[in-house]
């Protein structure tokens, strides 16, 4: 019994993230679907070419908005000091991970700052250096 336990266990291993993905993609699949097939059904129901564009562009996919790498960092950077600090009082190991953490957030704040992602502060950033 325990060898066909631990034989089993290495199957589950090897095959559970397959079976995530999987589980993802058909769910997202199966509400794309769910979603185009209700507005078909409310496009039928409309008679004004306007009602149906309108309905198109409700449904349409909203545009990501840029990363924004310095808000992201101080976040990452204070649940590093949340985790450091929780290291000092209680689980030494927390110390360590939460200086990793807090460093991975200052990198980010960096990359805020070195990469703009607004348009004005690229405009910024462009006419400074050409006044330089």
């Amino acid at each position: 019994m325990e060898e066909l336990l631990g034989f089993g266990i290495g199957y589950a291993a090897i095959f559970l993230p397959a079976l995530i993905l999987f589980v993802i993609f058909f769910f997202d699949n199966k509400t794309k679907k769910d979603k185009y097939n209700a507005m078909i059904e409310i496009s039928k129901n409309l008679e004004d070419p306007s009602e149906i564009k309108e309905l198109l562009e409700n449904f349409k996919e909203k545009q990501q908005q840029p990363i924004d790498y310095r808000r992201s960092g101080v976040i990452t950077l204070f649940v590093g000091l949340g985790l450091f600090l929780f290291g000092m009082l209680f689980i030494d190991i927390l110390r360590g991970v939460g200086l990793l953490v807090g460093a991975i957030g200052v990198g980010s704040i960096i990359a805020g700052y070195l990469y703009p992602n607004e348009s004005a502060e690229i405009t910024e950033a462009v006419e400074k250096f050409e006044k330089e």
